[in-house]
């Protein structure tokens, strides 16, 4: 009967915060891999999808250091609002580079049966601030 219940348990979606907290240890994961220039261990949180577009942890750490500079070169990290919706969901994270300057991104999440897997990141453009 307690093994019974125990099943139970594990079939029940996540809380909202053990989720929230799920996705970003995976971005955070990826960002101090790439902070320690590991990229074979950044690769393993990177999503079918993307293995597949890049096919290997070297070309997929060559596309981040010169498309997403501030990702490879990550100083600081602060995890703002997310969207979950079933499967997917959007971390916006921003990051500051080691010259000080911020960066906002939003992380494309899915759910694999590995768990949580970055399958996009899009950098947000700065809201225009005319004068």
């Amino acid at each position: 009967m307690r093994a019974f219940l125990l099943s139970l348990l594990l079939l029940l979606p996540l809380p909202a915060a053990a989720q929230d907290d799920e996705i970003t240890g995976v971005i955070q994961s990826q960002l101090d891999a790439f902070t320690d220039r590991d990229v074979a261990e950044a690769w393993t949180f990177a999503g079918p999808n993307i293995q597949a577009m890049f096919g290997t942890p070297d070309n997929f750490g060559t596309m981040v250091r010169e498309g997403y500079p501030m990702v490879w070169d990550n100083a600081e990290t602060r995890f703002m609002q997310q969207e979950t919706q079933d499967n997917r969901a959007i971390q916006r994270v921003l990051i500051r580079d080691p010259g000080g300057a911020t960066h906002v991104l939003d992380y494309m999440m899915s759910r694999t049966s590995e768990g949580w897997k970055i399958s996009g990141v899009r950098i947000v453009p700065a809201p225009d601030t005319g004068v």
